[in-house]
């Protein structure tokens, strides 16, 4: 069996035509294609406005700054997710504190959310981990209560619901990741939404060197039009190139998910009787986006071990998190006022093995097959 890669995008016809015609056209930056990409993606997430990036950690980070996050603010996330939530909190300045996670659901918990609230605390960013949804009644009662800004972290999470509503749309901003592993790609990009047509009109702003208008807007029949700079903005846009792959891999997002369901029932099925926690039941009112499939062995050991036999046999895996305290660069630039957190024990025993569109049956039961052996 050749190398079983541990993600991989689905590509096709469709997105190498439209890439093409925009090399054709000329326009390769921001210009019509990021425009209709942001369309389509609002019409997907059922949100008013969205605004296209280069990244979701440009989304976060972005969010932050335009909230006015400052030096002394505090933001509540979770530990169990990717370096570059906690890093955007640094970068605007303000302070990092980590709530614990839910042992069932590997989500952030609402009572360890409201336990770490001070008055410093301005805003929440929650991580839906492997795109289950988190506990939005709790999250979205606990943010009215203490008048908090809420930043939903999708970047598992793009097909992701709860009653019929979609991740991303329960918060002030929803910021989505289109990297190359994830379940919609375009190689690097990512996605703000919001219900706030002036939010993400700065935004945008903010996300393009402060000018008030790119320069696909300096043209028209009615002549060239000056631009200004009314922020001290970044460089954060996505080009139209990218935006190309976006629209065809949108259209084809509820195809691949479909078959990712398929991929998660068979390892749920395959893997039952096996000494491991698997996933939990889903509940019939939530949508799952099938982005990870993580499970969780006794010890790091084992871990350790399964990992490494795993990859001699040709099988990618990721771990899916270290515990964000545990990494040396964070230990003294975060808030965290328990010690041993679910996190810190679950970052030293999960592991997420290949769910993507393009796994073959056969590339499936080799993995299932190595797993029982192994466990054997």
């Amino acid at each position: 069996m050749k190398f079983i890669t541990f993600g991989k995008p689905s590509l096709y016809p469709g997105e190498l035509k439209e890439i093409t015609n925009t090399l054709k056209s000329g326009w390769l930056g921001t210009g019509p294609k990021s425009y209709k990409f942001e369309k389509n993606f609002s019409n997907y997430t059922n949100s008013k406005y969205s605004l296209a990036l280069n990244s979701c950690t440009a989304a976060i980070f972005l969010t932050l700054k335009h909230l006015g996050l400052k030096k002394g603010d505090q933001v509540i996330t979770t530990p169990l997710t990717f370096c570059s939530t906690v890093s955007s909190i640094l970068h605007v300045g303000a302070t990092p504190v980590l709530a614990d996670i839910n042992q069932e659901t590997l989500n952030i918990d609402p009572q360890e959310i409201e336990k770490n609230i001070t008055t410093k605390t301005k805003a929440l960013i929650i991580v839906h981990f492997a795109g289950k949804i988190c506990d939005m009644q709790s999250i979205r009662k606990i943010c009215n209560k203490y008048n908090l800004f809420l930043i939903e972290d999708c970047a598992h999470a793009i097909e992701t619901k709860l009653d019929n509503k979609n991740a991303g749309t329960f918060g002030d901003f929803g910021c989505f990741s289109f990297y190359v592993t994830k379940n919609l790609s375009t190689g690097e990009g990512g996605m703000i939404i919001s219900k706030k047509k002036k939010a993400i009109q700065e935004l945008r702003t903010l996300s393009l060197h402060g000018m008030d208008r790119d320069a696909w807007k300096r043209y028209g029949k009615s002549g060239f039009k000056h631009y200004d700079i009314v922020r001290a903005g970044f460089k954060f846009n996505m080009s139209d190139i990218h935006a190309s792959i976006g629209i065809h891999q949108l259209n084809n997002i509820e195809k691949a998910w479909k078959k990712r369901e398929l991929i998660w029932n068979t390892y749920m099925k395959a893997f039952k009787n096996l000494p491991v926690v698997l996933p939990k039941k889903i509940p019939t009112n939530e949508k799952h986006s099938y982005h990870l499939f993580s499970i969780i062995v006794k010890s790091n050991k084992v871990r350790e071990k399964l990992l490494n036999y795993l990859q001699k046999n040709n099988i990618g895996c990721g771990v899916h998190y270290k515990s964000i305290n545990k990494y040396k660069f964070y230990k003294n630039k975060i808030i965290n006022r328990k010690k041993n957190l679910i996190a810190d024990k679950i970052g030293e025993t999960i592991l997420s093995i290949p769910i993507y569109e393009s796994l073959r049956k056969n590339e499936i039961k080799f993995i299932v097959d190595k797993f029982k052996k192994f466990f054997e």
